[in-house]
């Protein structure tokens, strides 16, 4: 940790997930269906990774962007009680808080998302003043939001002269076009947190192996999220695998990445080495899955390392 105002400054997308359960069947144009079930709850990934980063122990502050409205209220009310500080969130006049539609079909799932205010996040918003009250800087969702999109490389560059650490997580490409300037961003990134399918798509080779070949070179440290497979960490040419810790009854998956990136970054901040923080990193994940939705099974830090034990047999380093 530091002795900044905050370990980590979010900066991400922000919005509500409505979440509908036991549909009798899929949607048709022109019919109405019911659903048994509905849970409206923080949505995002960026919330998710910094309210169990938070739940952890880490001082994590929030950067983006929502409504003046009801669900703008909900976001920042959940980052709150999550110990989040929102001091730093910006209220858009212009535009709603942005909305996710979630048809759970038992294994599946189909959603509709309304980007909203979560568009206009941009380089302005990212002061200097923002930047300097954290150690580490940690960027979420690339591809849903085109307002700050071509200017990322200029905000990790300006975090590395402000002597911040920084982790970046693009996400998936809704428009699945992939286009980052990879060159310009991730020099200046130190973590960097993609899954296996995302890597591929970025580097448009057909294999992990590959995809980490075409990055060699061009950037720090890459962690691989492969879900139950484990993940996969490459620095300095070697590559390190770790096994999963593997959850038998599995609640849901919802912000298993996300969680898996609050593990790894909360390790990475004290000052642990890599392949400690993949291991906690792979850990929080499976921790995810115990129950429902993104942020559930994170409490606190003793009862989330007590999860571990009981579940999963982890020793506490």
């Amino acid at each position: 940790m530091n002795n900044k105002k905050f370990d980590v400054l979010v900066v991400g997308e922000l919005n509500v997930d409505l979440i509908l359960n036991k549909i009798e069947s899929f949607p048709e144009i022109g019919k109405e269906k019911l659903a048994k079930d509905m849970t409206l709850t923080l949505g995002s990934s960026s919330a998710i990774f910094a309210s169990n980063l938070s739940s952890l122990g880490a001082k994590v502050a929030f950067l983006g962007r929502i409504g003046n409205d009801n669900f703008g209220e909900l976001v920042t009310g959940s980052l709150r009680e999550k110990g989040v500080d929102v001091s730093c969130i910006v209220k858009d006049s212009h535009s709603n808080t942005g909305a996710t539609i979630v048809l759970n079909y038992e294994n599946d799932r189909a959603m509709v998302t309304y980007p909203g205010a979560m568009n206009n996040l941009n380089i302005n918003d990212i002061t200097k003043d923002a930047l300097s009250q954290a150690g580490h800087l940690h960027f979420s969702s690339y591809y849903l939001q085109p307002g700050i999109r071509n200017d990322v490389g200029k905000m990790f560059k300006l975090a590395k002269e402000l002597n911040m650490t920084t982790s970046f997580d693009m996400q998936w490409d809704p428009e699945e076009k992939w286009e980052l300037n990879y060159d310009e961003v991730l020099p200046y990134v130190d973590i960097f947190l993609p899954n296996e399918q995302e890597i591929q798509n970025l580097t448009k080779e057909n294999s992990v192996e590959e995809a980490l070949k075409k990055l060699s070179g061009r950037s720090n440290n890459i962690v691989v999220k492969m879900g139950n497979k484990g993940s996969l960490l490459y620095n300095e040419r070697k590559t390190n695998y770790k096994k999963p810790f593997l959850n038998t009854e599995v609640v849901d998956a919802i912000g298993a990445g996300d969680s898996f990136n609050s593990g790894f970054v909360f390790k990475f901040i004290t000052g642990a080495d890599l392949i400690e923080c993949q291991e906690f990193g792979n850990l929080m994940g499976a921790i995810n899955t115990t129950a429902a939705g993104g942020t559930a099974a994170f409490t606190n830090y003793p009862e989330i390392i007590k999860t571990a034990k009981e579940k999963f047999g982890y020793k506490a380093k």
